[in-house]
């Protein structure tokens, strides 16, 4: 070779061609621990800010194991600790800096095992490899043996980082049968990420989905922080999916196609809808029982008698019971506020509750109800989400009891999303709420949750300790992370990830549906994903079919 003469750039003195790949071999293994981890230190030519938390590294054992890894954190070392307190000068001196790097000083990385890969099978990791073993960028081959292609049973949800030519899917089988969480602060894209979540449901028919949509992101169209709409349920899956309002004029002005408007009667409402009030409307545990007093003694108009109480009827209260005048003054005044909502109706209608539940089971359609107007009366939708959800339950679990020894009776795996979920979910009144009691009955009954909220350390964590599947975008508050790391094996690694996720279109997926913690750029909910999620293949039909009679799989088609 003909070496450049009187050049100063070492680049070109020693080409790329001559030098070992740094886009592959990271560097070797030289200290660590399976509960901690591993000490990685870096080859001289691997530079430090080509790498970021959150990347999928491979460690090649003996007898052809592969150790599946997550980079969780990255620093600078050196041989010399007189090197710190007295840096060289080298910016006049690329050579001489050259030589201190990869030998003086030198950058470690710390990985924590996953998965141990033998046989082309994923493992639980049980040890790790010894000292000077190998460290390489996880290659596409890598990921496809972890988390395998996308079929019918397996949804696609994105890249993992860096390696945006494979991607991640979901065992859609596992995620439904049990709750799940999608967590982050505001602005993170929750709703798109949730949407996304439902769209791979419906479209593989792996449940029925009640969705209670607070802002109206769900069912016809959205809109973005850019201004720009999204598709909606509706529009992707047409016949699918049924669109329900409690607010019609707000639904005809958006051009949403709605069924029917749900009315709910003031007769209807039962002391334990009120129970799920107590917190959002400052409820005392007096007023609560003073609730089922009234019920019992004034039976089924008792909320419009209180609301328009006389003093006659105040003095027969407090003279029988044992309830005093300032409880009943409180709960009136409570109470009093519901006679805004128009969906409230002296005598109910129709069973709303009986229609929905024809929609789910019967036609085994998804079902969205907007709240329109009322989705920023958060009043309103603690009790309309409480009131539809304590119903359909109860009928679940009746369905499911007469079900016993014949699977063909048995109603179809029902998901319900709710937003705000720490409203429901939160220490002291969750096991009191029929969302606690679903989330802690796992999948008995057929009916398990979605939950969407920005402050997961709200929730109960008797609750979080049932979710499923955890999918996390940014959070920045210490007690949140920790709430959504809690029980998640390699919590410690995870927690820098969790902390420096984008804002945008970034997300941990950990737990039931996914075989290791995994970080992913999320698909972009733009027309490329209408394409895939409503291609020719994937037949609404065919997607309904697979639930089956009560719910059973049928073969693969």
């Amino acid at each position: 070779m003909q070496y450049p003469p009187n050049t100063e750039n070492l680049n070109d003195w020693f080409p790329a061609s001559l030098r070992p790949d740094p886009a592959q071999r990271l560097g070797v293994v030289v200290g660590g621990s399976l509960s901690k981890g591993l000490v990685v230190k870096l080859d001289r030519e691997q530079r430090v800010e080509d790498l970021a938390v959150g990347r999928y590294v491979v460690v090649h054992g003996a007898n052809d194991t592969r150790f599946f890894c997550m980079l969780n954190d990255i620093s600078l070392n050196s041989t010399n600790p007189g090197i710190q307190n007295n840096p060289p000068e080298l910016e006049d001196d690329p050579f001489l800096r050259e030589i201190y790097l990869g030998t003086a000083v030198y950058g470690t990385i710390n990985v924590t095992p996953m998965l141990s890969i033998e046989d082309g099978q994923p493992k639980p990791v049980k040890t790790i490899p010894g000292h000077f073993t190998a460290v390489w960028n996880a290659t596409v081959e890598d990921v496809n043996a972890v988390f395998g292609d996308e079929d019918e049973g397996h949804f696609n949800v994105g890249a993992p980082l860096e390696l945006e030519q494979t991607q991640v899917n979901l065992d859609l089988k596992r995620l439904v049968e049990r709750s799940v969480g999608v967590f982050g602060k505001s602005g993170t894209g929750k709703s798109f990420l949730t949407r996304m979540l439902i769209a791979g449901v419906i479209k593989w028919g792996r449940s029925v989905n009640l969705i209670f949509d607070m802002h109206n992101d769900y069912g016809w169209a959205a809109t973005d922080e850019r201004g720009t709409q999204a598709k909606g349920l509706k529009q992707l899956f047409n016949s699918e999916v049924v669109i329900i309002t409690l607010d019609g004029e707000s639904s005809r002005r958006r051009s949403a196609k709605t069924d029917f408007e749900v009315k709910l009667g003031y007769d209807e409402i039962d002391p334990e809808d009120i129970a799920a009030l107590r917190s959002s409307m400052g409820l005392t545990d007096a007023m609560i029982d003073a609730a089922y007093t009234l019920k019992k003694r004034w039976k089924h108009g008792w909320i419009k008698r209180l609301n328009n109480a006389t003093e006659d009827d105040f003095d027969d209260i407090t003279s029988n019971t044992n309830i005093a005048e300032g409880t009943l003054l409180g709960l009136q005044r409570r109470t009093q506020r519901f006679e805004r909502w128009d969906f409230l109706v002296e005598e109910s209608t129709g069973d709303s509750v009986q229609r929905i539940i024809d929609l789910l089971v019967s036609q085994r359609k998804n079902v969205v109800l907007e709240f329109g107007r009322y989705g920023n009366e958060l009043e309103a939708y603690i009790l309309v989400a409480n009131y539809l959800t304590r119903r359909i339950r109860d009928r679940y679990v009746d369905m499911v009891e007469r079900s016993l020894g014949d699977e063909a009776d048995k109603p179809p795996q029902l998901v319900i999303t709710i937003e705000e979920a720490h409203k429901f979910l939160q220490p002291g009144i969750a096991g009191q709420t029929i969302f606690g009691t679903i989330a802690r009955e796992l999948r008995k009954y057929n009916v398990t949750l979605l939950v969407v909220d920005q402050r997961p350390s709200g929730i109960d964590e008797e609750v979080m300790s049932q979710i499923g599947t955890r999918v996390t975008a940014l959070l920045d508050n210490e007690r949140d992370i920790n709430a959504v790391l809690n029980g998640i094996n390699g919590a410690a690694g995870l927690r820098e990830v969790l902390a420096r996720l984008d804002t945008k279109q970034q997300a941990i997926i950990m737990g039931h549906a996914v075989p290791m913690p995994v970080v992913v750029k999320t698909r972009s909910y733009d027309e490329d994903f209408y394409a895939a999620i409503t291609g020719a293949s994937l037949t609404t039909p065919a997607a309904r079919d697979r639930l089956g009679s009560g719910g059973r799989e049928r073969r693969r088609l």
